[in-house]
């Protein structure tokens, strides 16, 4: 009885991890690529080790991106989206439009979803939103880069993102942290 007890955790537990890894290997197959301006802010976690904690400009959102009157004051946990599309003549990707509610993205757009993390936080006109992009887990020793940061995300249709690569000035970040490792 306790044989089949630990065999049926055990499986149960696989069947999580497996689950996991393939949830985040099919959204880097099937998703979208965009490239996002980024900047460093924590260097560490004395618990995880070195990472990266990247502020995106699109974690700022305008409230004049949102159609409709906009809630400072939602519950934990309220579900954005907001479209993403090329702006200018640049190869960044920015926040062109948001909303509560899902909408369908143009043929130039993504849409991200995102979510708010306890009260909203008002700077001034601008809201902040998460995406679940906001760490980037890096080798011991080359948590605080210098230089200028960009990351390559992938969104799939739903709006899920996850972070495919951080370049830094250009280079895969482990290639140009090369030299940093202490």
């Amino acid at each position: 009885m306790k044989l089949k007890l630990f065999m049926m955790v055990l499986a149960l537990q696989t069947s999580w991890l497996l689950g996991t890894v393939l949830q985040q290997e099919n959204i880097l197959r099937v998703g979208r690529t965009v490239l996002l301006e980024i900047q460093p802010v924590d260097p560490r976690d004395l618990l995880r080790g070195d990472f990266v904690r990247l502020n995106y400009k699109i974690n700022h959102l305008p409230v004049k991106l949102f159609s409709g009157p906009v809630n400072t004051n939602p519950p934990a946990g309220t579900r954005i989206f907001v479209a993403l599309a090329q702006t200018g003549t640049n190869q960044f990707w920015e926040a062109t439009r948001a909303a509560i509610k899902y909408f369908p993205p143009a043929n130039n757009e993504v849409v991200l979803s995102g979510k708010t993390a306890g009260q909203w936080r008002m700077a001034g006109d601008a809201l902040t939103v998460e995406y679940g992009i906001e760490k980037y887990f890096v080798a011991e020793g080359t948590g605080n880069p210098h230089g200028k940061l960009t990351a390559l995300v992938v969104v799939t249709k739903s709006g899920r993102a996850s972070i495919k690569e951080v370049l830094l000035d250009g280079k895969p970040y482990a290639e140009a942290m090369k030299g940093e490792i202490q």
